[in-house]
């Protein structure tokens, strides 16, 4: 598995069919119509997937919870960009609220 020509070939693989369903969804979108009820659904189940990502990253570490300083950075920058600071506020703010937590002594 260390050999170079193996790595490349699985790269190149990779990366074609990458592209090749990056570029299937503006050749198809034309062709095929979709109810507005499967639509809708799809847009839900975007934010319902970006949803899931962050509950599971923010709320757990290795194969346990991840304690109370990570969730609270993840809400106040939640709120902080519900609230349409800019992005650097929010993340420094995120960061400052873990830090501080974690600081008094809160994992």
């Amino acid at each position: 598995m260390n050999d170079p020509v193996v790595l490349i070939t699985a790269t190149l693989v990779l990366a074609g069919g990458t592209f090749a369903f990056r570029l299937a969804g503006p050749f198809l979108r034309s062709r095929i119509t979709f109810p507005p009820r499967a639509e809708r659904l799809i847009e839900v189940s975007t934010v319902v997937l970006l949803a899931s990502l962050v509950a599971t990253t923010a709320l757990t570490e290795g194969h346990g919870p991840a304690g109370v300083a990570r969730p609270a950075g993840v809400l106040a920058a939640g709120l902080l960009a519900w609230r349409k600071v800019p992005f650097l506020g929010v993340v420094l703010a995120a960061a400052a609220v873990t830090a501080v937590l974690r600081l008094l002594g809160i994992p």
